[in-house]
């Protein structure tokens, strides 16, 4: 049940990662700074969600499939 309720109480991180790059992916430099900013605070599971979700992000934005490489270590 304790894992069941840290998933819920972590989902707004997640939610906000996303909302936080989608907002500076006008920039390269800024998304990259706060990807590696991002993969600090999440949880592992929330990272392969991150990862999807950016797989899926990137491909209308290829300046930002650079940025990828944090993900992918």
């Amino acid at each position: 049940m304790l894992l069941i309720k840290n998933k819920r109480m972590t989902r707004p991180m997640f939610a906000y990662t996303k909302k936080i790059l989608e907002s500076v992916s006008f920039d390269p430099k800024l998304f990259c700074k706060e990807l590696e900013k991002a993969l600090k605070q999440l949880l592992p599971y929330e990272i392969e969600q991150l990862r999807n979700w950016l797989l899926s992000f990137t491909e209308e934005k290829p300046e930002l499939k650079s940025c990828l490489i944090y993900v992918n270590q």
